[in-house]
């Protein structure tokens, strides 16, 4: 695949038709207690009495997207021996925040133990209607302020619920975070997994997001995550979102590691190949690197999809600054 040289940005949020009422906020997950959702940060303005300077002081934030390949017990990639894959992988790596696919209670409790006790998530639990989008996070580095589900069809507060032919429900888990270490700076995260078989539900899906980013207001930055199933530079759903002012931060990024296909369904990889899996964000922020990490242990993946890591940091960089 060929890769755009340079940046490529795309104009601000536009104002989109109204959207659906404010989805209620469900329980967080995974040994996180409600009360964190609304620790601290949710006084006066998100960014109020930020200084920007701070951005060059403050550790980047690693984030990732990983579409786990479902829990299965088929040989020779059952989920017992992608498991010790995955989480030397994941430890490698230490993102502070991990948009996942595919996941249902048992595995994503095994990742949360397998990260050890200073990760958390928030998420449904993929109790067998519809997959969990799991938003891991580092509770050293990021604390949850509040966090949404809805669905992508015509009634997105309905579980299970799929309106547009999609193979499966599809959803988003979004979680406003506040930074630790940055003081005053908070940011949206959204992930999510587009259907594999029909375009139409890919673009309306794209649709409904670009309108609830939309009405999120522009005052803080979004970070979006997912396996889209759809080809960046190549697919209507992508496009849609870009032209939402969304910009991918593999093309944004500073630097780059090697381009690979991000779904290799267990075999070789291929150079330059689609990207189906995206970190896409908005203009205000700053992408290091971005890489796509082929991590795997005597032949075992840890799932058919490759992650995909950017280090960022929340806000444009200073003229001059590297």
């Amino acid at each position: 695949m060929t890769i755009t040289p340079g940046p490529t940005r795309r104009a601000g949020l536009r104002t989109l038709v109204a959207v659906a009422a404010a989805v209620a906020a469900v329980p967080l997950l995974g040994g996180v207690r409600t009360s964190e959702a609304r620790d601290g940060g949710t006084t006066g303005s998100p960014d109020a009495g930020h200084a920007r300077v701070k951005a060059r002081t403050v550790p980047p934030l690693r984030l990732m997207t990983f579409n786990l390949r479902v829990a299965g017990s088929d040989e020779p990639n059952s989920w017992a021996d992608r498991r010790p894959v995955m989480r030397e992988l994941l430890r490698r790596a230490a993102p502070h925040v991990i948009g996942t696919q595919e996941g249902q209670l048992p595995q994503l409790s095994d990742i949360e133990a397998d990260l050890g006790p200073h990760y958390a998530w928030i998420g449904t639990t993929g109790d067998g209607r519809e997959e969990s989008v799991a938003v891991y996070y580092d509770k050293r580095r990021l604390a949850p302020v509040e966090h949404t589900t809805f669905r992508l069809s015509d009634t997105p507060d309905v579980p299970g619920s799929n309106t547009w032919g999609a193979a499966f429900p599809r959803l988003v888990t979004r979680v406003r975070f506040r930074d630790l270490l940055d003081p005053g700076r908070q940011f949206h995260v959204l992930n999510t997994h587009l259907d594999h078989r029909s375009e139409y539900a890919r673009e309306r899906a794209a649709a409904l997001i670009a309108e609830r980013v939309a009405a999120l207001g522009g005052r803080l930055p979004v970070l979006l995550t997912g396996d889209f199933n759809a080809a960046a530079h190549g697919s209507p759903a992508y496009d849609t979102l870009l032209d939402a002012g969304f910009v991918d931060t593999w093309d944004t990024a500073r630097q780059r590691g090697p381009a690979y296909g991000t779904f290799h369904a267990f075999g070789s990889l291929t150079p330059d190949g689609e990207r189906i899996d995206w970190i896409l964000a908005t203009p205000d922020v700053t992408v290091h690197r971005e890489s796509v990490d082929t991590f795997w242990v005597r032949g075992q993946w840890p799932s058919d999809h490759l992650p995909v890591l950017a280090s960022l940091s929340l806000g444009r960089a200073a003229p001059g600054t590297a």
